[in-house]
């Protein structure tokens, strides 16, 4: 079996209020191996959208490809917003070498809590996903329960994004759980009534308008 590593170590500033989290970068990343247009960096991908949407967003003007000036631009852009990046899982195995989630075994989780207690000014976990099977919100639930915890996520808001909070020693911790940044997720974002409505009242509007839509709130 593939052993998939995370090749990228929390990246999280010092004035860190928000924390992105995901679950892992595609194999071909631990591999250190690139196809044109990707960045070596978190969220790199070419297939990603995130760094796509943020760059509709805040109007970055950034490069799609593997040097050090994209991935310079991307962590300028994240220590200038207050943002860190920590996905959940530290690594997994893999019968077949894709970057499918559900296709996750013997998932090893970073210990999310003891890298939130670290960093004390994080308010707000921006979930790239939900809380389906080895989605990070489902596995940072996961988490709580292999610490043995006894925190749990109280629902704010059960619509897409599904936002939740809990306590961390006396610390409120806003849990946001976003559309994920990936092609697969296109599917479910083209049966949601929202989309439709917009897509009828504006026949170009598309799958990453509506995520700049929804990201551009919590961003």
């Amino acid at each position: 079996m593939f052993h998939h590593t995370h090749p990228f170590k929390p990246f999280i500033p010092e004035n860190a209020t928000k924390l992105i989290v995901g679950t892992l970068p595609p194999p071909r990343f631990t591999r250190g191996e690139f196809k044109e247009g990707d960045v070596n960096f978190c969220y790199g991908s070419r297939d990603g959208l995130l760094w796509i949407v943020l760059d509709n967003i805040f109007d970055l003007d950034l490069k799609f490809e593997t040097t050090e000036a994209a991935i310079k631009q991307r962590k300028d852009f994240l220590e200038k917003r207050g943002i860190g990046i920590c996905d959940m899982v530290e690594s997994s195995r893999r019968e077949k070498v894709d970057a499918s989630d559900l296709g996750m075994q013997k998932v090893e989780l970073r210990n999310m809590l003891g890298i939130l207690e670290e960093h004390p000014k994080i308010e707000t976990l921006l979930f790239t996903g939900g809380n389906s099977k080895n989605g990070p919100e489902y596995f940072f639930r996961r988490h709580l329960k292999e610490v043995g915890s006894d925190i749990r996520l109280k629902v704010i808001s059960n619509e897409v994004p599904r936002i939740h909070q809990f306590v961390l020693n006396g610390r409120l911790i806003k849990t946001v759980s976003l559309t994920a940044p990936s092609g697969s997720a296109n599917r479910a974002i083209g049966s949601m009534e929202l989309y439709k409505q917009l897509k009828q009242k504006d026949k170009d509007f598309n799958t990453v308008d509506f995520r700049v839509m929804q990201y551009r709130e919590w961003f």
